[in-house]
C-alpha cells in the first residue's frame, strides 16, 4: 500500500497525508489540525503541546518532546534524532539526515530527495489514522530541519 503526501502549489507546506488533510492558521505558517485532530500549542504558540486528546510532554529544558500521549520517546546517543515513539522505531539514511522508516512504513522522497513524497507499506490494509499522525509528527512537527 502506498500513501501520498501532498503539498501546496509552492511545494513548501504539507497539505495532506493520505486522506488526512492538514490545515494551517491564517498566516499559513503553523498547522492547526491533522485530519480531525486539533493541534494544541503553548501560550507563546511555537511549541506543540497536544494532538487531539494526546498530550505532548517535554524534557526539563522544554526543548525535546519525551512523551506523546502514553508513548515514550527515545533519542540517539547524542540526543538529536528521535529513534523511537513507543514501540515504533524510526530509521534514518546513512548520512542521518532523512527519515527512511517509521515503524513498518518506508518513506520515499521526491526526485530531488528533499521532500517526503510517499509512505509505503507491504501490507494491503488501510493505515490507521494514529500511524499517519505519528508520521506527521516525525516528518514535520518534530523534524529539527524544518
Amino acid at each position: 500500500m502506498q500513501v501520498e503526501l501532498g503539498y501546496d502549489r509552492v511545494g513548501s507546506r504539507l497539505r495532506h497525508i493520505g486522506h488526512l488533510g492538514i490545515t494551517y492558521d491564517r498566516a499559513g505558517s503553523r498547522p492547526v489540525s491533522v485530519g480531525g485532530f486539533a493541534l494544541v500549542y503553548d501560550m507563546v504558540g511555537n511549541r506543540l503541546r497536544g494532538v487531539g486528546t494526546d498530550q505532548i510532554e517535554y524534557d526539563k529544558l522544554g526543548s525535546r518532546p519525551v512523551r506523546f500521549g502514553d508513548l515514550g520517546m527515545e533519542y540517539d546517543r547524542l540526543g538529536s534524532r528521535l529513534v523511537r515513539i513507543g514501540q515504533i522505531g524510526i530509521d534514518y539514511d546513512r548520512a542521518g539526515s532523512r527519515v527512511r522508516r517509521i515503524g513498518g512504513l518506508t518513506v520515499d522522497y521526491d526526485r530531488m530527495g528533499s521532500r517526503p513524497r510517499y509512505l509505503r507499506t507491504d501490507e494491503q490494509t488501510q493505515l490507521e489514522e494514529h500511524m499517519l499522525v505519528i508520521a506527521f509528527l516525525v516528518l514535520v512537527a518534530f523534524n529539527p530541519d524544518d
